[in-house]
């Protein structure tokens, strides 16, 4: 049990109340930012992100029979979305935070479709919103540094 909640609440962040999503989310862009100093190298960070959804699904199952459905400690889906928000992205300080940015703003808002992954039963729901958060700000991404920032 113990583990499940280090993990959903990716190592305690989750217990910092108010803002602890975007406190996991900027400590995600930090580790992003400095694990990829030099550039960006797809495979370990895709395989990662992969790990981290299967254990943010499995924690979000256990503990949301403590804590209830998709509780604000857990913060590994926020983690989860900002890593997929920066996947393929080159790694510099503006795009990460626009990352950011986009990431919370979808994440949030809920547009087109995220409100309704929410209700997906346990660790589905509760990871789900946030992976397609994560997409919709990783398209936009794409789209301002391919064509705007260039």
């Amino acid at each position: 049990m113990l583990f499940h909640k280090i993990t959903s609440t990716s190592l305690g962040i989750g217990y910092i109340g108010k803002g602890a999503g975007t406190a996991a989310a900027v400590a995600t862009c930090l580790v992003w930012y400095f694990v990829h100093p030099d550039g960006f190298n797809f495979i370990p960070a895709l395989i990662v992100t992969g790990l981290l959804t299967a254990l943010g699904i499995w924690s979000g199952n256990i503990v949301e029979t403590i804590w209830g459905k998709d509780h604000n400690r857990v913060v590994i889906d926020e983690v989860v979305g900002m890593c997929i928000t920066l996947l393929w992205i080159p790694v510099t300080p503006v795009n990460v935070l626009l990352g950011l940015i986009l990431f919370r703003f979808f994440d949030i808002v809920k547009p087109l479709f995220i409100r309704r992954l929410e209700s997906l039963p346990g660790g589905w729901g509760v990871m789900f919103d946030d992976i397609l958060a994560g997409i919709y700000a990783n398209i936009l991404l794409q789209v301002i540094v391919r064509f705007i920032i260039r």
